[in-house]
């Protein structure tokens, strides 16, 4: 189930902890296609957890914000936006929003526009750093 954008494309944030975005994107290993899930804090425009595995399921993206979670110590008011893929949908990604008390927000289904930051983040800064190097994943 979707939920609506709270965020409605205010990406200009006051303070660090107040809005994450996440995505999954996929690296060419050599051999498999292996999939990166990253949490972004808009302020900073820094990643604040990621995990990365072979499979894009719910527990890549979870690792992902527990990593961002833990790492900047148990924020409180926070809002995670997302696009509506399948992992950010589901009954125990969710749930697990529901346990940290973040608040979950959605892009529009099919508004490329609506996770820009990351997008960015991606094309920019991601890309020229993976296109030469190898990745193990465990």
């Amino acid at each position: 189930m979707a939920t609506p954008s709270a965020l409605e494309r205010q990406f200009a944030v006051c303070q660090s902890d107040q809005v994450w975005c996440g995505d999954i994107t996929f690296i060419w290993t050599g051999i498999y296609w292996a999939y990166l899930a990253v949490v972004m804090d808009l302020f900073t425009q820094k990643l604040v957890g990621w995990a990365m595995s072979y499979s894009p399921n719910t527990r890549l993206a979870a690792k992902a914000l527990l990593m961002a979670f833990e790492s900047r110590g148990r924020p409180k008011g926070i809002m995670f936006h997302s696009d509506q893929g399948s992992t950010y949908t589901s009954r125990c990604y969710r749930q697990l929003l529901w346990r940290y008390q973040i608040e979950q927000s959605m892009s529009r289904r099919g508004n490329c526009w609506y996770n820009s930051p990351l997008d960015r983040f991606f094309k920019t800064e991601w890309m020229p750093i993976i296109r030469y190097r190898s990745f193990i994943i465990r």
